[in-house]
């Protein structure tokens, strides 16, 4: 299978879903957009996977690549291609499936359980959420459930954690691709995030402070991985 990813800064690309992939041996290739990358056409690859960033799902005027990457997703949902999108990558999703994007009433950065919704409890992705183990967040801003979509997971902080849009899509506010490495170096690009706090913001310190459930997330991710990529 090929897959191709899109990297919005140089401090959010594919984590340890690149371990899996090179697990299953596909070919992986990217488009850095800060780096002003071009887009490829939906029939150079199976499946998109669409990374984080910190700036909005509606930030076109700062970020003018943004309307040409929502084109893209777009084609892909056209073309039957398998999206997958995490964090600022599911917003922009949602806002290609017509859901607004809007600021979460508090913002979510660290450890906190996620869980199934009635719906994601029958759902082979949704489930692996069933535990309402928890996962790592990192975000300020929250997509609607678009129209037709299966809401599979909610937390404490953010009602609408993740989606499913058909068998082909995927949408994640969370994240289960990082490794500590990747935290210090969102904790050092985005600190001004931190300083705030609120009941939902976690230090550095606290991120760090429990290395197994970083090996937790590896493995629930693999089994979403799994379950969503491996019949493109």
């Amino acid at each position: 299978m090929r897959v191709h990813y899109l990297s919005h800064v140089p401090f959010e690309k594919l984590g340890t879903i690149a371990g899996w992939l090179e697990r299953q041996g596909h070919t992986v290739s990217g488009s850095r957009l800060y780096h002003g990358d071009p887009l490829p056409a939906p029939d150079q690859f199976d499946a998109l996977i669409v990374m984080g960033g910190p700036m909005g799902a509606d930030d076109e005027q700062r970020f003018p690549w943004l309307a040409d990457e929502k084109r893209l997703i777009a084609a892909c949902l056209d073309q039957q291609r398998k999206v997958l999108g995490v964090c600022l990558g599911a917003q922009i999703i949602a806002r290609v499936l017509g859901a607004p994007v809007t600021r979460n009433p508090q913002r979510e950065i660290g450890w906190f359980p996620v869980q199934s919704t009635d719906a994601g409890r029958a759902d082979p992705i949704g489930a692996v959420f069933n535990d309402g183990a928890p996962v790592l967040h990192w975000h300020g801003d929250t997509f609607s459930i678009p129209d037709g979509a299966v809401h599979l997971a909610r937390s404490w902080g953010c009602e609408n954690q993740a989606f499913r849009y058909g068998d082909r899509v995927l949408a994640l506010q969370f994240h289960l691709e990082l490794a500590p490495g990747h935290v210090r170096a969102l904790c050092h690009e985005c600190a001004d995030e931190l300083r705030d706090g609120g009941p939902w913001v976690q230090s550095e310190e606290e991120m760090l402070a429990h290395l197994p459930l970083f090996d937790d997330a590896r493995r629930r991710l693999n089994r979403l991985l799994d379950a969503f990529l491996s019949v493109a």
